[in-house]
């Protein structure tokens, strides 16, 4: 007589909790931009340095790719024209050596509603402490197809 055995786990992904923003102090993200549809060179965050087009923005772990989106139009009106793309990216320190690594999140189109819109930051693992640098591309140029990342 066979016995068999059959173990099986379920893994279930918790759903993210809602923040609730008037109770939660917001965080202070720190926003690289810029607007040639690449994102900064990793060298471009070492040694304690940061590139120079810094946006300051206070938010929540639950804000959105469009969120952010329209915050960065607040502030650079040649953002809002419809159909620039932005490539959203995770700026975080490397645990295996000094300097930083880059993951990329998201894109969001102006003016057009697209896939990554509702993605959050707290889904995407993002931690306090880490940059969000966002490469945007104009609308008479078309975002770089393979990967947004230079070689390094």
């Amino acid at each position: 007589m066979a016995v068999e055995s059959r173990v099986t786990q379920e893994i279930k992904k918790e759903p993210e909790k809602p923040v609730d923003r008037e109770k939660t102090c917001p965080l202070l993200l720190r926003v690289f931009t810029t607007n040639n549809g690449r994102h900064h060179r990793m060298d471009e965050f070492a040694r304690g340095n940061v590139p120079s087009s810094e946006l300051q923005i206070y938010t929540w772990m639950d804000a959105t790719l469009k969120e952010l989106t329209s915050l960065v139009k607040e502030v650079y009106p040649e953002a809002r024209k419809k159909g620039t793309h932005f490539a959203f990216a995770i700026v975080y320190p490397d645990p295996q050596r000094p300097g930083y690594r880059v993951k990329d999140i998201g894109n969001t189109v102006s003016g057009r509603k697209g896939a990554d819109d509702s993605m959050t930051l707290q889904s995407q693992c993002f931690q306090i402490g880490d940059y969000l640098d966002i490469a945007i591309t104009p609308p008479n140029r078309a975002p770089p197809l393979q990967g947004r990342m230079r070689p390094y």
